[in-house]
């Protein structure tokens, strides 16, 4: 996750999801936190916020919020405010400044801080830059894998509880909905996702949800369907 996106409508979306699963829950998100990257476009799709008659029923409290952080410097701080009681852990994932023999130990060390803050939490989000990917090792001394996800690291988060991981679909072949079963696979959990493709294609994996989450996410679908957003279970 970078500032610049905060407030674009995958953040509508996710921070939406996040609203409505956590309740009676204690959350906490896993940022993975990475510097603004100033290359491409991405973070521009705020359109939406010109269009409340559309989407603001969604979530009108988020919707204002968001509306109003555009307006100003963006962040991820300023998204807290809308997930009450969240405990947040956005401490830097960049290592392109560690010295690339270190890298490994250096998020080693990165992902055990993580795990120490969000214990307490029963319902976990992450929000990789471009989101899951295997455990080759070699990917690990990379000055970006600070925008990745290993599988390690979505399975140890996920342990004995429900966690949420955000992808960023690629062009994996067989298409996008190949590539969401193929994670699903790979998690080796039992797990569903969220498809959201308005403007660019993003998936939330939803890993180990109890009856109770699987209810809330089958609602939320069916809601945020006007903003292309759809429930995915699987081939299982």
């Amino acid at each position: 996750m970078q500032d610049r996106y905060a407030g674009d409508v995958g953040d509508y979306v996710k921070i939406g999801l996040l609203r409505a699963l956590s309740p009676r829950r204690q959350l906490g998100v896993a940022w993975y936190r990475y510097p603004d990257e100033d290359h491409n476009g991405d973070g521009r799709h705020i359109i939406y916020l010109d269009e409340p008659h559309q989407y603001e029923h969604l979530d009108p409290d988020l919707f204002s919020h968001l509306r109003n952080i555009t307006k100003e410097v963006r962040s991820i701080n300023s998204l807290l405010p809308v997930l009450e009681g969240v405990i947040s852990s956005d401490e830097t994932v960049d290592s392109s400044t560690i010295s690339p023999r270190e890298r490994r130990s250096w998020r080693t060390a990165w992902f055990k801080r993580v795990m120490q803050r969000l214990s307490p939490c029963d319902l976990v989000f992450a929000d990789p830059d471009n989101g899951i990917i295997d455990d080759g090792d070699w990917r690990r001394g990379r000055a970006t894998f600070g925008k990745q996800m290993p599988l390690a690291e979505v399975k140890e988060l996920a342990q004995g509880r429900c966690a949420v991981i955000y992808h960023h679909n690629t062009r994996r072949r067989g298409g996008h909905d190949a590539e969401v079963d193929h994670w699903l696979g790979e998690v080796g959990m039992p797990g569903l996702a969220v498809r959201a493709t308005a403007y660019s294609p993003r998936t939330f994996f939803v890993l180990n949800p109890d009856e109770e989450i699987t209810t809330r996410v089958t609602e939320f679908c069916q809601q945020w369907a006007g903003l292309r957003v759809r429930l995915h279970r699987g081939e299982r």
